[in-house]
């Protein structure tokens, strides 16, 4: 049969969708990522220094990797390239007052930065980016968001404590009812046993004396005519 035919191309249809699927679970499970940490926002002081975080991740490693920070998406305030996993990131240039703290040396391959004497018109968006030519260019950055205030404000956590009050107090009291419910069914249960003993030994008694006064009535010899 001719490989052209439709039956030979149905059959192979399933095995090319299958290493099709493949080849994309490979690229996944080798995909370059950049992340920022759990969460996406920090928050600083007016006039300190302020750690933005910053790792990436690849499985096949990185030749000659190049990364950016950007802020706002536009403005560059820090470019580095790092030739392998043995070697230090080279500055590319930078912001006067940002400082690299990373080290892609150890088992982490950490390219954070510290912006020095935050402004409040540093609030704004960071983005990390990422782009690594053994992985045939491939790119990825994440983000992070700076809020610059004048001082910190301490969390009121009342409506969490009532919440946590009232949730804590409702579960007491389920647990309080269920034992009641269960103390009151054994009462219950106590009682009807015991009600059914006293049922049981009165029913014995009257069938004792009822066979008796019987059999006492059978034993009476009957008159002599």
């Amino acid at each position: 049969m001719a490989l052209g035919s439709p039956a030979a191309r149905r059959r192979a249809a399933p095995r090319l969708l299958a290493a099709l699927l493949g080849l994309h679970v490979f690229a996944i499970a080798f995909a370059l990522e950049v992340s920022v940490g759990k969460t996406n926002t920090v928050m600083a002081l007016n006039n300190s220094d302020v750690l933005l975080p910053c790792t990436f991740t690849t499985c096949i490693g990185f030749q000659d990797l190049v990364f950016t920070w950007y802020f706002n998406s536009t403005e560059m305030i820090y470019h580095g390239k790092i030739k392998n996993k043995a070697s230090e990131p080279v500055l590319v240039g930078r912001n006067p007052r940002v400082e690299f703290v990373g080290s892609t040396t150890g088992k982490d391959n950490n390219i954070s930065i510290v912006l020095k004497n935050v402004e409040f018109s540093d609030a704004g968006k960071y983005t990390c980016h990422v782009k690594n030519p053994k992985e045939k260019h491939a790119q990825h950055n994440a983000t992070i968001f700076l809020t610059v205030v004048q001082k910190m404000v301490e969390a009121d956590n009342t409506v969490t404590l009532i919440i946590v009050g009232v949730v804590g107090g409702l579960i007491g009291l389920l647990i309080l009812f269920m034992l009641i419910k269960r103390v009151v069914l054994f009462i219950i249960k106590k009682t009807q046993d015991g009600k059914k003993e006293c049922l049981v030994s009165s029913s014995g008694n009257d069938n004792t004396e009822n066979g008796l006064a019987g059999s006492k009535a059978e034993q009476k010899a009957p008159p002599k005519a």
